[in-house]
């Protein structure tokens, strides 16, 4: 099962739409199941570091298969840490992506970041909801 350039593009739409609705400016990372961006968008005014945040969650959500902020109380762990390290650092277990789950399976992840880790999370969950 694979993720459609049209539905990462979809999910990126729908995530850029909900933080409209919040009146904030994120970047939107939507990757497939393995962490390999498929569809990125970056809305005007948003903070450089986003891009950033939104892609290392999307790809934490992918590896893990489920929400980057389940990860964060476990970031210390070694195990946690060495697979992080295998992956060159760019996973981030925090707060603002969700996974994407078609018929059982984890094909991607929709990673925010521009907001608070609970408004990144709800534009992931809006943007992910659009497929």
């Amino acid at each position: 099962m694979t993720l459609s350039l049209d539905e990462a593009n979809r999910i990126a739409q729908g995530a850029m739409d909900h933080a409209k609705s919040l009146d904030i400016l994120v970047c939107v990372a939507v990757c497939d199941a393995g962490g390999r961006l498929v569809s990125f968008q970056r809305m005007d005014g948003a903070i450089w570091a986003a891009v950033y945040g939104s892609q290392g969650k999307a790809a934490a959500s992918a590896a893990f298969g489920r929400a980057s902020g389940d990860l964060t109380e476990r970031a210390d762990h070694p195990t946690f840490r060495g697979i992080v390290a295998a992956d060159g650092g760019r996973m981030i277990l925090g707060r603002g992506a969700v996974p994407i789950v078609r018929d059982g399976h984890v094909i991607g992840a929709c990673g925010v970041g521009g907001g608070t880790g609970e408004e990144d999370e709800e534009c992931a969950q809006a943007g992910v909801a659009r497929i």
